[in-house]
């Protein structure tokens, strides 16, 4: 075993958990606790990483089963393609915000850091485990130690926002974990076995596999805070610290598009068109209202936590695609979907770390999460500007990055959806790419004005003008991401096939050819391509041709002119002139105020907290109904006959022994 995937997969775990135990056990010692734990995370990534690329470059599905302590639950590790993505974008996404942490948790120092290291590497570990679980039993015990863990994450400030922070998502990650477990425990009672290649073969009939396929979607959509169940991850997601909200918005929450896949596609098959056009609905609508919901946004980590659920419904949009196509048969379609669907999972992974990251920088100098508080940090903080420009630049979709790319792909598959042959695609297609259209245009404007405000013009606070660069680790950390949404962009030629690859395992399709030299296309080279190294060389050389030509034609001209004080229409520039977070998406948010309105109706949390103040108040009524009906009479009955037998203690040795010989004589009669 030693050198395989599997002995990786098992390494990477063990140094989690050694990290975990040692954050623990260094409590008396902070900073040591955040070294081991930050360190430990680094090598488990590293670890994760050695596993995963083998069985995406075609090592094949990696298996291990043993019996288990529990006759009923097989433990079974299966890390086939799919497994080896989403456990190449924890490891890679865990080795950046662990860096980033050495130098990020002393923040917390005195305040529980071990704590957090103990906490953070317990989450990566029940993560990495839980994608590669091949059992209902072991997948649902990892699930439900991801959101214990993950649930202390949010917590760990402990003041009254972060505190119902957590109890909300408390609540509805349970909630969507009690919807799993039904449809695990239908698929066993059909299958006769929790092992999911059972239920690969379990044979359900049409509206029992629709019932199983609603419960899994809605319960992992949960997790993945999809419209409506999303309410807990813009308050979740800021409330934890910077680099474990880059985790949890990063990977955390592909969990639940990974169970969505799994169950949908890989245990199910995916054989009704209308659940795919459900998942594209729900990701249609999801991306709109994601990203309208975070451009009205001013605390910059709740602005990207909302960028988390347009990007879910992007992922989904691709998802849904590729449902439907499988269930008219079109692997090829279906297979150009999922690889949309799967490269976006891997890009939103990078850039939204990368993100949170930046935003935690931010935040670690100034100590503020208002925008508004902000202002001028681009000269103060280089490093961290440019690295969340890029950030801002992938997940808008411009090109070359990322981001561009596996939208592209996505458009791709849309387009190719609304040419088929059944009336529901035709409609479906044209306007799941208008809201994609859509979104992609609303997050452009939301970046322009989150960094524009952010790190533009003049300081607007005494934390912004006195911010300077952050600690090397951190920036080290965020510079590594940097660096990989541009190379998972340039490099999609390479990377493409790959993917289609994992796509076409799910699929169960043909290989579909993707890729040829520098070009990319949506399976068929004679629609249309796309070249992201000429796009780069382009988009470098067209600034630079004008630069060339006026140095070139510049001559005798006279040196440039000093500005002094900005016109300000004649009267004096102050800092109140300057454009604001509020005013720069006003009209917007006047255009699309009843949509801003259906945000506090979707909201569950509002019912969820009345439905637990009336439980509370039930359950307060009804608690002395048992103690003065039941406990009360019982404890009334034996104070009396103990009164009654008071009268037979008189404290005569001789009385006691007549007792003792009328028990005798009665014992004697009974058994005469």
């Amino acid at each position: 075993m030693s050198g395989t995937p599997l002995f990786f997969l098992l390494l990477s775990v063990l140094l989690y958990l050694g990290g975990a135990v040692a954050s623990l056990l260094l409590a008396r010692h902070e900073s040591l606790a955040i070294r081991c734990s930050g360190l430990a995370g680094m090598l488990g990534a590293l670890a994760g990483l050695a596993a995963a690329i083998p069985v995406l470059h075609g090592a094949g599905t990696q298996l291990y089963a043993v019996a288990g302590p529990f006759s009923f639950a097989h433990f079974v590790v299966r890390l086939d393609p799919l497994a080896a993505l989403m456990l190449l974008a924890i490891s890679l996404l865990m080795f950046a915000s662990a860096l980033y942490s050495l130098a990020y948790v002393r923040e917390y120092a005195g305040r529980g850091a071990w704590a957090m290291g103990f906490f953070l590497n317990s989450f990566v570990a029940a993560m990495v485990a839980l994608v590669v679980a091949d059992n209902a039993f072991y997948f649902l015990i990892f699930f439900e130690l991801m959101s214990l863990a993950s649930y202390f994450l949010v917590i760990s400030d402990q003041d009254p926002e972060a505190v119902s922070a957590g109890f909300l998502y408390f609540l509805i990650a349970h909630a969507g974990s009690v919807l799993i477990m039904v449809a695990f425990f239908i698929l066993y009672s059909h299958s006769g076995s929790l092992d999911f290649d059972s239920f690969r073969s379990a044979h359900l009939s049409a509206p029992l596999a629709s019932l199983v396929f609603l419960l899994a979607f809605f319960g992992f959509g949960a997790k993945a805070g999809m419209v409506p169940l999303h309410s807990w991850l813009p308050r979740a997601h800021p409330a934890a610290p910077s680099h474990a909200s880059a985790l949890m918005s990063g990977v955390m929450v592909k969990i639940g598009v990974f169970g969505i896949i799994k169950v949908g596609v890989d245990l199910l098959g995916a054989h009704l068109a209308w659940w795919g056009l459900i998942v594209l609905g729900f990701g249609a609508v999801s991306a709109v209202l994601g990203v309208l919901y975070a451009l009205a946004e001013h605390d910059i980590k709740r602005l990207l936590a909302y960028h988390t659920v347009e990007n879910v419904g992007i992922i989904l949009m691709g998802v849904g695609t590729g449902m439907i196509a499988l269930a008219g048969g079109h692997t090829e379609l279906a297979g150009l979907a999922l690889l949309a669907a799967l490269y976006h999972t891997l890009n939103h992974a990078v850039f939204k770390g990368l993100l949170f990251l930046g935003a935690g920088a931010i935040i670690f100098r100034t100590h503020s999460r208002d925008m508004e508080q902000m202002g001028g940090l681009a000269r103060r903080m280089p490093l961290t500007a440019t690295c969340f420009l890029i950030g801002a630049m992938a997940i808008s979709a411009l090109p070359p990055l990322n981001g561009f790319v596996s939208e592209w792909f996505t458009y791709q598959a849309l387009f190719s959806l609304s040419q088929g042959a059944d009336l529901a695609s035709r409609i479906a297609g044209p306007i799941a790419i208008v809201m994609l259209a859509l979104t992609g245009a609303l997050a452009a404007m939301c970046f322009v004005k989150a960094y524009g405000i952010s790190f533009s013009g003049e300081a607007r606070s005494s934390g912004a003008e006195h911010a300077q660069e952050v600690p090397l680790s951190m920036r080290a950390g965020m510079l590594l991401l940097a660096l990989a949404s541009i190379l998972l962009g340039l490099g999609a030629p390479l990377l493409a096939p790959q993917l289609a690859a994992v796509a076409t395992s799910l699929s169960g399709g043909a290989a579909i050819s993707v890729a040829q030299g520098s070009l990319v296309f949506p399976s068929q080279a004679q629609t249309t391509t796309l070249s992201t190294p000429l796009l780069a060389i382009l988009l470098i050389a067209i600034p630079l041709l004008p630069l060339l030509i006026l140095g070139a034609l510049k001559g005798g001209r006279l040196p440039r002119r000093q500005r002094g004080e900005s016109w300000a229409c004649g009267y004096g520039q102050e800092a109140i002139m300057s454009v604001s977070a509020h005013n720069f998406v006003g009209p917007l948010h006047e255009m699309f105020a009843p949509l801003y309105h259906l945000r506090e109706h979707l909201d569950p949390s509002a019912r969820l907290r009345r439905s637990l103040d009336w439980l509370i108040a039930a359950s307060t009524r009804l608690e002395p109904l048992w103690d003065i009906h039941v406990v009360s009479r019982v404890a009334s009955l034996v104070t009396r006959s103990g009164q009654l037998l008071q009268g037979l203690q008189g404290g005569d040795f001789r009385i006691y022994c007549l007792y003792v010989l009328v028990t005798l004589v009665i014992l004697l009669v009974l058994v005469v």
